[in-house]
């Protein structure tokens, strides 16, 4: 015989008077608890759902807002209004916009008084804070996981999840005093500024390593560089390919004043090889692989100890694969990512790679290995200006332009020294986001703390 006390943990009762959505998730999850006053979301927020038709003002010029997961609400670009087809909603300072979409992974924001954008696409939904309710207190309120699952429980549809507007003001949160929310939204923003200012200090030493760099090596940047309409003169001494393309490409690095000799990477290897894809079909080749099979989504720092996927040694052998040793470089020839970067890794295990990736080692009486690691991560924007190429599908990097880049070569004791300087301020880099990162997590935790039970 079953027991009242047996039902309750299968059913759960809802008063009708509360039963305002056809949808048992909404009632399956615990409700919210907390130390303050819970009340619902309609007493304290108003839609802001008026429409103006600025494609009316042919060649004016509006400020267009977006709304993602990462920055929320910011400035994403101008248009005329004759390129504008629709009504757009106008923000002001304050209000809050919402991808009804994507409001479950946090794309949300408030607009602040540094936006200077006004309007933002109709798709969004907008709204503003009564007297009651803190902008930001709804705001910090939205990345916490408890009320992101309320969201999440909250939101409708088969195949895309939507959360309106009338569902978002039926949702309930708990609700302190105004004085009590200036003082959790203050204590919030001080563990935030703290964040932002070592992520800034980050910022601030990746450049002083640049800046190092360029002056240890004797190598200028001419930031003022531009390709002038009409005729041009070249100084065929500085010339290094003769070709339409390269003509503005070598003048944007200086190398006269280089302090040591300079030696072109070709000059440099030992080997330098491309890689292959065993066929997918064959599930002998991937079931229960021991090798590792590197491609470009494994790049994730400056070393390479492990991949995503693994091939078998039939693969190997059958596929003409080539397992490359421990302490050779990789770098990625062939992706989109080579529009703003360049990633090379030292390996710190064996692997195969992809036909995307090029394997080389250089001659360490020559080059040392972490000099090499820091010059092309530094130099990123010199290589892509000398080596990338266009093409309809995807960047790629030209192997003949990339073998004829110039790299100093300073005495190998003088490269290890600029190494361990670089090493010692990435140190500090690395410190600096992880404290960055604890504080972040440390003020929404501390906020969640505060707020429920």
């Amino acid at each position: 015989m079953v027991n009242s006390m047996q039902i309750s943990k299968y059913i759960t009762f809802v008063p009708f008077a509360k039963f305002n959505l056809w949808d048992t998730k909404r009632y399956t999850s615990k409700l919210i608890s907390s130390a303050y006053p819970i009340v619902s979301l309609d007493d304290c927020i108003v839609e802001q759902s008026k429409k103006y038709k600025i494609f009316e003002d042919l060649e004016t010029d509006f400020g267009i807002l977006g709304v993602n997961n990462k920055e929320g609400i910011f400035d994403a670009y101008t248009q005329k209004g004759k390129e504008i087809n629709q009504p757009y909603k106008k923000m002001e300072t304050g209000w809050l916009a919402y991808n009804p979409y994507r409001i479950n992974v946090g794309s949300i924001g408030i607009k602040l008084k540094e936006h200077q954008n006004n309007y933002i696409s109709p798709a969004y939904v907008v709204f503003s804070c009564k007297e009651n309710l803190l902008p930001e207190f709804l705001f910090f309120l939205f990345k916490t996981t408890v009320f992101n699952t309320v969201i999440n429980e909250s939101t409708t549809g088969s195949v895309r999840q939507n959360l309106t507007f009338e569902t978002l003001k039926k949702l309930q949160i708990p609700l302190p005093t105004i004085e009590e929310q200036n003082r959790i939204v203050a204590n919030y923003n001080s563990k935030l500024q703290l964040a932002q200012q070592q992520e800034q200090q980050a910022k601030t030493l990746e450049v002083a390593i640049e800046r190092y760099l360029f002056e240890e090596l004797g190598i200028e940047e001419n930031k003022d560089f531009e390709v002038k309409s009409g005729l041009n003169l070249i100084n065929y001494s500085q010339l290094s390919k003769w070709a339409l393309s390269h003509l503005n490409k070598d003048n944007v690095y200086n190398f006269e004043n280089a302090k040591y000799k300079i030696e072109k990477i070709k000059n440099l290897l030992v080997f330098f090889e491309g890689g292959k894809t065993p066929s997918k079909a064959r599930n002998d080749y991937w079931n229960e692989g021991e090798i590792y099979w590197t491609s470009a989504k494994d790049f994730n720092s400056q070393y390479m100890d492990s991949a995503q996927d693994k091939i078998t040694l039939l693969a190997v052998k059958e596929a003409g694969m080539k397992v490359y040793p421990k302490g050779v470089f990789l770098s990625v020839f062939r992706s989109g990512i080579l529009q703003h970067s360049f990633p090379t890794v030292l390996t710190t295990i064996e692997t195969t790679i992809n036909q995307d990736l090029k394997a080389y080692q250089l001659n360490e009486n020559i080059i040392d290995k972490l000099y090499y690691l820091h010059f092309v991560l530094v130099f990123k924007k010199y290589i892509l200006l000398k080596a990338s190429k266009k093409s309809v599908t995807v960047e790629s990097i030209n192997t003949e332009d990339f073998l004829e880049i110039n790299i100093p070569i300073p005495p190998l004791e003088k490269q290890k020294q600029i190494s361990k300087h670089i090493n010692s301020i990435k140190s500090q880099i690395k410190e600096l986001n992880i404290l960055s990162t604890k504080n972040k997590e440390e003020a929404i935790v501390e906020f969640e703390k505060e707020i429920f039970n």
